[in-house]
């Protein structure tokens, strides 16, 4: 018993940290916002209500307003080198870009697959009935394949 109640109340405990790992602000309509990702940039500070513990969000509000007052100077100004921080997070996005090109890759190549194995496919229409495609759907269908394979598969 003494186990079950054990087991109950480090449950109980996780729920509560989860909880308390949200973000409040008041929108500009005055609604309360509760939620797990971050409010909007331009949100002025009196708005947030509360922050979770061990975000710092502060610093990441700070640092987007200078990009923003960058954005807006002319272009010919010349731009300090990246940080090492905007390598980091640059070469994050391009493994990012990476993983959903290999993903979409994939998946355009396994469609490919099923058309050419020739198969009738089947479509559902805007009536919601299910009709097969034709010999010229099915060849514009496999081009738009192609097109998509030699873009993403690199």
């Amino acid at each position: 018993m003494n186990a079950a109640r054990c087991i109950l109340f480090v449950l109980g405990l996780a729920a509560a940290m989860a909880a308390s790992a949200q973000y409040q602000w008041i929108d500009r309509d005055g609604r309360r916002v509760f939620s797990d990702t971050p409010p909007p940039v331009d949100l002025p500070e009196k708005n947030l209500l509360s922050r979770p513990r061990a975000a710092a969000s502060a610093p990441q509000r700070a640092a987007v307003a200078p990009a923003k007052a960058a954005s807006a100077t002319p272009a010919a100004a010349p731009q300090p080198p990246p940080k090492t921080g905007d390598a980091a997070k640059l070469k994050a996005e391009q493994e990012q870009a990476a993983a959903i090109r290999a993903d979409n890759c994939r998946r355009a190549t396994a469609a490919k697959a099923g058309l050419d194995s020739g198969m009738r496919l089947a479509r559902v229409n805007e009536q919601g009935e299910r009709e097969f495609i034709d010999d010229a759907q099915r060849d514009a269908e496999q081009q738009r394949l192609r097109q998509i394979i030699a873009s993403e598969c690199r």
